[in-house]
């Protein structure tokens, strides 16, 4: 139990302040200093007090024995009794007058009876001064002594040198000195207590006036530190206290509508980077240097097929596809490592998303502080290539395959020449012929590739069209009769559907020769002897109930027909698909030319088809 209050003990002193143990100590050691001088000065004054009574004692003793010694002497025992009985009624603070003869016998005494005092504990003290040789005087020789609580007067009776006997006084205690005794401990007591009293009030009336409010004011400051500016004191004091806790609010309301304010200039701001960074065309994504996302806009989301995920915040490794998170792990950490800080690197690095069928081109930049010390985070930029590196790849084609289209006729065109000039006298008329026939054809291949490189450069180039109003069953015609022999040659057979009285179309006439003949002359080259060829014109509205009219004109053909992956592709420009053996007679700019057309007059090219069916193809004309 002891070894539990002292192990209780030194926990509670350990667990107090430096400050409070100080004030402890010193609050014990003065109280000490205060109860100790207290109780010295109480006691000093009992002590006087005390001194003053016996002195009295002694003095009234004295009076006494002057007056009954010569009754004594004289041997006047009447007399000495009454004086001695008037001196104890008239004195109340005598307890008792004793008589003694010379031998220590008691002859008279009041208010006892002789023989009463006689056998009394009392009387067995004072005999000792029977059997002891004094030298009486009355300025020097007074004895007095304490028993219990009454003060006793011894005082010898001597008349003319002559030794009579004692007188003994009993003198009652005095109050005071009774109450003084009580009073020293008390007083004693009481100060001490005092003492610690007004420290625990001073301690209790500190912590409501000065701890409690500053323990307030310190709870405010962290709040304001943590960023909880709507933190307030609301404590009732004035004074100096109180105009700190109410500068304290003002400063905390100042912080408040400065923390607004300047959310909303960061939100503002934040707004105007975000729209700028979304109207941006390429992928953008702003890395900390933790290479946490902290800024992305949808462009790049799109790229790396991100939406619905939560990117911001997530580390980039984490979301990358692997293959451009092996090659970007090590550069991405190589940026952060500072060498110079004048030096802002820049990385340009090419990528293949695979599964995405994708090619993008990421450049990466440093960001760094305005003293240009501390690397802050990382821009990448992303572009999808994935159209650029198709074309490069289509123009590299197309430059192989106008090459290869080139190369043949005119190699062909140099040897036939060649051997006429070489061969001219062996060769009969008949071979001459066929050879010039040759070249012709060929000359009229070359011719045709020129011409198409020529019509798309012209309608990439230029606006300006000589539109007017043509019959679109006069184009049809016209259209018929120039491939007329060429269906006939693989026994195709080329009809036409023109509504009657259908209006006349505004719009250039070559240009429209040009996409009609083109889509007749696929149809043709793609249809296998003995198939058929229908081309068709009629009116159709927009919608359903709308009057706005339009001439719809078909090209219909049961040939070989085209899969539907590659539907769009034989749109591009310098497109050709290798699947098809017949696709590798053209340059592949026929229909990327009809798209374009077609394109100024805002419209397009619509394909229904199936393999081994045939195609459709078809476009509306506004009137």
């Amino acid at each position: 139990m002891e070894v539990n209050k002292l192990m209780f003990l030194n926990n509670w002193w350990k667990n107090i302040t430096l400050q409070s143990r100080l004030l402890l100590i010193a609050t014990l050691i003065v109280s000490m200093i205060m109860s100790s001088i207290t109780f010295w000065t109480v006691n000093s004054i009992q002590a006087e007090t005390s001194r003053n009574d016996t002195r009295f004692a002694r003095d009234l003793g004295l009076l006494f024995a002057a007056n009954i010694t010569p009754l004594v002497f004289e041997r006047q025992n009447s007399q000495t009794a009454q004086l001695t009985e008037r001196f104890y009624n008239s004195t109340t603070s005598l307890r008792y007058i004793i008589l003694l003869d010379k031998e220590g016998e008691i002859y008279y005494c009041i208010p006892f009876f002789a023989h009463e005092v006689q056998s009394s504990m009392l009387l067995k003290e004072y005999n000792i001064f029977t059997n002891l040789n004094h030298n009486f005087a009355l300025a020097d020789n007074s004895y007095s002594t304490e028993y219990t609580e009454i003060l006793d007067i011894l005082i010898p009776l001597k008349y003319l040198d002559k030794h009579l006997g004692f007188v003994i006084l009993g003198i009652n205690p005095n109050p005071t000195l009774i109450s003084f005794s009580k009073l020293a401990k008390e007083v004693t007591i009481a100060v001490f207590l005092s003492i610690w009293v007004i420290l625990m009030l001073g301690a209790a009336f500190n912590a409501l006036t000065i701890t409690q409010p500053i323990k307030e004011l310190l709870v405010g400051v962290k709040n304001i530190t943590a960023g909880n500016f709507g933190q307030r004191i609301d404590l009732p004091f004035g004074g100096e206290l109180g105009e700190l806790i109410n500068s304290f609010n003002k400063m905390a309301k100042c912080l408040e509508n400065y923390e607004e304010q300047n959310i909303v200039e960061l939100t503002s701001e934040k707004a105007k980077l975000d729209t700028l960074v979304s109207t941006i065309a390429d992928g953008a994504i702003l890395l900390d240097p933790n290479l946490d996302i902290i800024l992305m806009n949808p462009v790049a989301k799109n790229i790396f097929n991100w939406e619905g995920q939560k990117a911001i915040g997530e580390n980039i490794e984490r979301l990358l596809p692997l293959n451009i998170k092996a090659s970007l792990k090590v550069i991405l950490t190589n940026m952060l490592i500072l060498k110079n800080g004048n030096e802002n690197i820049l990385y340009q690095k090419e990528f293949s998303i695979f599964d995405e069928q994708r090619t993008v081109r990421i450049l990466l930049t440093r960001v760094f502080d305005q003293s240009r010390i501390m690397v802050k985070g990382i821009v990448l930029t992303i572009r999808d290539i994935t159209k650029e590196v198709e074309l490069d790849h289509a123009k590299s084609q197309f430059i192989s395959n106008v090459s290869h289209e080139l190369r043949t006729p005119l190699f062909n065109i140099k040897s036939f020449i060649e051997t006429l000039e070489d061969y001219d006298k062996n060769l009969t008329d008949e071979q001459k012929q066929e050879f010039l026939h040759i070249i012709n054809r060929e000359t009229n291949r070359l011719t045709r590739l020129v011409n198409d490189v020529l019509d798309l450069s012209k309608l990439e180039s230029t606006n300006n069209y000589k539109s007017s109003k043509v019959s679109i069953k006069a184009i049809i015609n016209e259209i018929f009769s120039s491939y007329q022999i060429s269906a006939q040659y693989k026994h195709i057979y080329l009809t036409s559907e023109v509504e009657p009285h259908l209006p006349t179309v505004k719009i250039d006439h070559d240009l429209i020769i040009q996409v009609i003949g083109n889509l007749v002359n696929n149809a043709i080259k793609f249809t296998y002897s003995g198939g058929h060829i229908v081309v068709r014109s009629f009116m159709i509205r927009s919608t359903l109930h709308s009057k706005n009219l339009k001439v719809r004109i078909e090209i219909s053909d049961d040939g070989i027909g085209i899969e539907h992956k590659h539907h769009l592709a034989i749109f591009d420009r310098f497109s050709r698909i290798e699947n098809f053996s017949y696709t590798f007679q053209g340059t592949g700019l026929g229909l990327s030319i009809v798209e374009n057309i077609l394109w100024k007059y805002n419209t397009r090219m619509s394909l229904e088809s199936q393999i081994g069916v045939g195609s459709t193809f078809w476009f509306d004309l506004q009137l």
